[in-house]
This record gives C-alpha cells, structure tokens and sequence, in this order.
C-alpha cells in the first residue's frame, strides 16, 4: 500500500509539472528513487533490492531508444524507471502497454485537432490509397505537422493508474 501511495503521489505531481511546464524534475523522481529502493529493502514480504532494481532497469530500457532517438525527454524515461523501481518489472511492461495506447490516442487527438489536420488527412489518403494502385506518391506533410510534441508524462501516469485499475485497486 505504501508504494501504491508513493506511485500515486510522484505520478500526481509529475503530471501537474509535465502539463505546466513540460519537465519533469529530478528533485521529485531522485528522493523518489531513493525512498523506493529503501523501503523495497526493508520491505517485510521479501520483495528486496533486486525486485526494484529490476523493475527500474525494465523501466528504463521501455523508453531508451526512443529517448536516444530524440522522440522522448529524459524525465519521461526516469519516470518510467521509477514506476519500474516503486512497482517491479511486470507492472512496469503493463504500464508500457497501457502508455503506449494511451499515448497513441493523444497523439491522434493532437494529429487531428491541430490547425491543417484535413490538409494532412487527405495526405495520407492519397499516399496509402497511391500504394494499393502501386504508384507512390510521397507523403506531402511540412515540417511543423512533423514536430509536433505533447507531455508524455500524461501517457505515463495513465499508463501507471490503468495497471493498478487492473490490479484491482481503485475499484469501489
């Protein structure tokens, strides 16, 4: 329970600071970190270092790649790896799923909502319709539509708040 505290609370204030300002601080996920790695020591029902050391390796290596491509932040990487560290490795890969989703659907809302979305859509129309007659037609997006960013910490957090839904916490 003390870690699900933990988990709900980090992840909370890491959304609020993702949203406001698009960082996510070290002075939140480090003491974090730390308190984790702690109580997952001590922690009576055997859980040890090793669980929570793994869980954060399995956290990390989600987001590495893209976070060494350029399409992820490192506070969204560090975040992840600590939910690992709070949680162990298997709600960890269940959170990647559930961020991964999660993530997907912002970013189609963003796709869609931004100013030339219909410029866009029929773009990609024309260029998948293109390929069925076996003519390419590249894909006509500028450059803006391309970087287009978004908080990642929000997919993250509802990620971390689906896996424990489907833990079975949270249910009235």
């Amino acid at each position: 329970m003390i870690f699900d505290s933990l988990l709900i609370l980090v992840l909370l204030i890491c959304l609020i600071t993702d949203i406001k300002s698009r960082k996510i601080y070290n002075k939140v996920i480090f003491p974090a970190l730390i308190v984790a790695i702690i109580l997952h020591a001590f922690a009576p029902f055997g859980s040890g270092i090793l669980f929570s050391l793994t869980g954060f390796g399995v956290g990390l290596a989600l987001l590495l790649i893209p976070y060494l491509m350029g399409g992820m932040g490192a506070g969204d990487v560090k975040l992840l790896a600590l939910v690992g560290a709070l949680k162990g490795a298997m709600f960890v890969m269940t959170t990647g799923i559930y961020m991964a989703i999660i993530g997907a659907l912002i970013a189609l809302f963003v796709i869609m909502f931004r100013k030339g979305a219909l410029r866009r859509l029929k773009s990609i129309v024309y260029t998948v319709s293109s390929y069925k007659h076996g003519i390419k037609i590249p894909l006509a997006l500028d450059k803006d539509a391309l970087q287009t960013t978004y908080p990642y910490g929000v997919a993250i957090a509802g990620g971390a708040f689906m896996s424990l839904l489907a833990k079975g916490w949270l249910i009235l």
